[in-house]
């Protein structure tokens, strides 16, 4: 995380010599694999025992393994209040959003330059292996071990589909008249289509390793992006330090160039603690439902309709098909007990193909029955599901006490039938709450900053994608398309990566910390009875971009605050230099509570009934009206809690004024979690941050340490 010292031939010159101080035989030419440029810091081929000997050297901050992470869109911006026609800035054109993905597919529409002017003058990225236009000003592959798979092609063109999704959702022109074969009609378009995108492909076949990620940090910050917008996460949930997590060095120095971070929470929800991006320098997204959803009809040949979910593209070239129960088709070398659910190479091919086969329990892996050449599956399971999954073949999740009525059926006659139909697109008048698969709090790493900051659509979502890759990702499926419906925290990031840019757009000069208050403090508040987890599965609430433009007031920090933030969570000054490549200290004065960090949001954990006198320090910032005075108003709290704020007026007379007050909270917390907001209101602008206190009891203690 250290800064770069000046003179890049001397760092190198430095790394090899650290190398060579730690590796007993003469150092290899590709032992020194990568050195990051706008950070000092490299990537080595190294053995165990030789990676614990760099630990241990004093210049080292950390070592990190090069593991590998996993990735992680017309309707949903006019769900969440964000029409088409809404009032842009005049420089949205020169705003650049910097994509760190699996690529992007340049023959979409999404991605033409019609209109566009030349880039902006600060760009200074390039195109590899790649023709850019006015609209993607820059491309660039990362694979700094060459471990390339064969089905890899080594340019930035998107083999995948993932990345030209974020990247059109978070940036992509307007579209019409999209959908997927027939499927969710509309227009698409990202939230800042005017804005300019830059690729950085660290995702492969194989995944999306921790040093291509940070290289992708690295040629962003240095080619002079905007926003950055990750839809990356590691593949398992695990506690992971600031100084260890590649997500949050990287976007720590884009912080401190005035670059925001948007990123994914991850899809390891509904368990708590399961995100895994806790640093308060960035912007950490949960995924919501929009107001639609996709249905498909399973009809028997006794006449029974079913409905359940999926997105079943194809259309039944016959009237019905044979029906067949997975658990009577088991494959040599395995019985119906794994059969059943009919797990990866389970089923028995001339048994089940050109059949449905109906299958106990539910499998998200699109490659389920095609090569076994089934004509159909039937999931039945206990599972909520609320997205549409796209399989190779025709596909339908039902309920269990509907899957028992397709066992029955299927019982009852000698040549029992079945057909899956199309599926259709219906309101969904229950919409707006956090899908299941989102990711929850609370913050593994500090449990006093509320994890994750925001919500933002992230179910069915219809964007960009590559026609190098089937819809279902399936190699053999030939159904391709430029556009594709997904589901995701993946798909919900890209949305705030839109709003930020928006709001970047009004204001080129705010720092990160203001734009991702600006976000927090104007969300549309969410149903905590339609979602138990509350705050810690939604944060401050949905994105409201429109009214982010204009807070009123603004809760800043830069890189001093989170300097002293980290000396208070027990980083020495040793460790500050390393990281900083400046002077900073630990010193007493400069060593933050975490309850003073200047976010727009309170968060207390605290052990079930204790008694409790903390107080908070926070300090706003007017971009509202001149002169304005707000008042400060508590909503409903614990009668066990005693709450203040001081002072509880706030009167400005000029525009870029600070002021400061405290909030003070007595008392215990007698329930699992409590929240409730504080609002700053002087008659136009109503500046809404969460209050959180959450019990650390013992049940919270074991799953922090079990994740």
């Amino acid at each position: 995380m250290g800064e770069h010292p000046k003179g890049i031939e001397r760092t190198e010159s430095l790394h090899t010599t650290m190398l060579q101080s730690v590796i007993t035989s003469k150092v290899a030419p590709d032992t020194l694999v990568h050195n990051y440029k706008s950070f000092n810091g490299f990537v080595a081929r190294l053995t165990k025992e030789e990676s614990e000997r760099m630990k241990g050297m004093d210049d080292v901050v950390s070592v990190i393994p090069n593991r590998v992470h996993s990735i992680q869109t017309s309707r949903s911006w006019n769900f969440i209040g964000f029409p088409e026609n809404v009032q842009r800035s005049k420089v949205e054109s020169n705003v650049i959003v910097g994509v760190l993905d699996t690529g992007i597919w340049p023959n979409s529409s999404s991605f033409t330059d019609g209109g566009f002017g030349p880039p902006p003058q600060k760009w200074k990225g390039t195109c590899q292996n790649f023709t850019c236009n006015n609209k993607i000003i820059g491309a660039k592959y990362i694979r700094l071990d060459s471990d390339f798979d064969k089905d890899d092609i080594i340019s930035p063109i998107d083999t995948i589909g993932h990345g030209s999704h974020t990247a059109s959702t978070a940036a992509g022109n307007s579209v019409k008249n999209a959908n997927l074969f027939g499927l969710g009609v509309g227009t698409t378009r990202g939230g800042v289509p005017s804005a300019r995108i830059a690729m950085y492909k660290v995702c492969w076949k194989s995944g999306c390793k921790t040093a291509d990620i940070l290289a992708g940090f690295d040629a962003a910050i240095i080619d002079g992006v905007d926003i950055i917008s990750v839809s990356i996460g590691p593949s398992e949930v695990t506690l992971i330090n600031y100084f260890d997590d590649v997500h949050a060095i990287g976007a720590f120095h884009a912080m401190k160039r005035g670059i925001l971070t948007s990123k994914s929470a991850g899809n390891a929800g509904p368990r708590r603690s399961t995100t895994t991006n806790t640093a308060p320098w960035m912007i950490s997204v949960a995924a919501t439902t929009i107001d639609r959803k996709f249905f498909t009809k399973l009809h028997l040949g006794n006449g029974q309709m079913f409905q359940g979910f999926s997105l079943n593209t194809f259309s039944p070239t016959k009237k019905s098909y044979p029906l067949i129960y997975a658990g009577d088709a088991p494959a040599a070398g395995f019985n119906s007990s794994t059969s059943r659910y009919c797990r990866g190479n389970s089923l028995d091919t001339a048994k089940v193909k050109r059949k449905i086969v109906l299958c106990d329990g539910y499998s998200s892996s699109p490659y389920v029955g095609f090569a076994s050449g089934a004509a159909g599956l039937i999931f039945s399971s206990t599972l909520n599901l609320l997205t549409g999954e796209i399989f190779a073949l025709p596909a339908i999740h039902i309920s269990a006490s509907d899957g028992s009525s397709v066992s029955s059926y299927l019982k009852s006659t000698r040549n029992p039938e079945a057909t899956i139909s199309k599926s259709f697109e219906e309101k969904d008048s229950s919409a707006l709450y956090v899908a299941p698969f989102s990711s929850r709090g609370p913050n593994m790493v500090t449990p006093n900053i509320l994890k994750p900051d925001i919500a933002a659509p992230g179910v069915d979502i219809l964007a960009s994608w590559s026609a190098l890759s089937s819809i279902s990702g399936v190699k053999g499926d030939k159904r391709v398309s430029n556009l594709n419906i997904v589901s995701g925290t993946s798909m919900a990031c890209p949305h705030v990566t839109g709003a930020a840019a928006y709001v970047k757009s009004f204001h080129p000069h705010w720092s990160p910390a203001a734009i991702k208050s600006a976000l927090m403090t104007t969300a549309t508040p969410m149903n905590p009875a339609r979602n138990p987890d509350a705050e810690f599965a939604y944060g401050a609430g949905q994105i409201n971009p429109l009214k982010a433009v204009n807070p009123g007031l603004v809760y800043d920090a830069g890189e001093n605050d989170y300097i002293s933030f980290l000396c208070g969570q027990g980083y020495n000054s040793s460790s500050l230099q390393k990281v900083t490549g400046d002077k900073s200290t630990c010193t007493s004065a400069n060593k933050g509570s975490v309850l003073d960090l200047n976010l727009p949001s309170f968060t207390l954990s605290t052990p079930r009934s204790s008694h409790n006198n903390v107080t908070f320090g926070r300090t706003v910032t007017n971009v509202g009206s001149a002169t304005s005075t707000y008042k400060a108003t508590i909503s409903a709290h614990p009668s066990s809690l005693n709450v203040e704020v001081v002072p509880n007026v706030l009167t400005f007379s000029s525009l870029g004024q600070k002021l400061s007050f405290t909030l003070r909270i007595e008392g215990s917390i007698n329930a699992d979690f409590v929240s409730f907001s504080l609002i700053w209101d002087d008659g136009t602008f109503k500046i809404k941050l969460l209050v959180w206190g959450m019990v650390k009891d013992s049940r919270m203690t074991d799953t922090l340490h079990s994740v």
